[in-house]
């Protein structure tokens, strides 16, 4: 008795904990077996996506005062959670000037940042060219670093909200996001007061789909 008790009670707890996983794993399921239903030469989802974007770093407001309109490039890596959300790392380097001062030197700001993008339905997914939409938001760091000044860099929280989509032609993915940042922003040389600021990230970035095996 004793011995079946023991056996009895492990395998008790394996079977709460795989009905867990299973309420877990079942949407999910549910949801890829949803999109790839209508036609089977749908191609399973990718769960990466890496994506190098060009584009804008636009300061508005107070911030137009300090900061020169800028090019920006940016390197993303997507996590798929599930088709309709994903998680979405940034790495952006934006090459500015700092206004403020008089010889306007030249000023390499950074941002990296991670956020949480939902993904409604594909739009035209059985055409050529296909949309899908998104919208986003997420945190991280602002950092301001002048690029012959002997002065420290200066790091900042920033946040911000996104909202694009992405043309679908193929293999190819040309994605056009727009993002509004809001961030902290400390003097960069001498002392002052911490302000919050912001700015609009335009950016446009192309994508490389993974080829998958017609199925028949």
């Amino acid at each position: 008795m004793s011995s079946s008790s023991a056996v009895s009670t492990p395998t008790r707890v394996s079977v709460v904990v795989l009905s867990a996983l299973s309420m877990f794993i079942a949407p999910v399921r549910t949801s890829g077996a949803q999109n790839s239903a209508p036609t089977a030469t749908t191609p399973p989802m990718s769960r990466w996506e890496l994506r190098f974007t060009s584009g804008a770093l636009i300061p508005t407001g107070t911030q137009r005062n300090f900061l020169k309109d800028a090019q920006m490039s940016a390197a993303q890596l997507s996590w798929l959670v599930r088709p309709s959300l994903a998680i979405t790392g940034t790495f952006g380097w934006a090459r500015s000037r700092d206004l403020n001062v008089s010889t306007r030197p030249k000023l390499d700001v950074f941002t990296s940042d991670v956020g949480v993008e939902a993904r409604p339905a594909q739009w035209f997914a059985k055409q050529v060219v296909s949309f899908s939409p998104f919208v986003g938001a997420g945190v991280g760091v602002r950092s301001y670093n002048y690029r012959s000044l002997d002065a420290d860099a200066a790091h900042n929280v920033a946040g911000y909200v996104a909202a694009g989509g992405e043309l679908g032609m193929g293999r190819v993915g040309l994605r056009l996001e727009v993002r509004d940042y809001v961030t902290g922003f400390k003097p960069l040389i001498g002392v002052g007061q911490s302000a919050t600021r912001n700015d609009v990230v335009l950016a446009l970035g192309l994508r490389l789909k993974k080829q998958h095996a017609s199925q028949p």
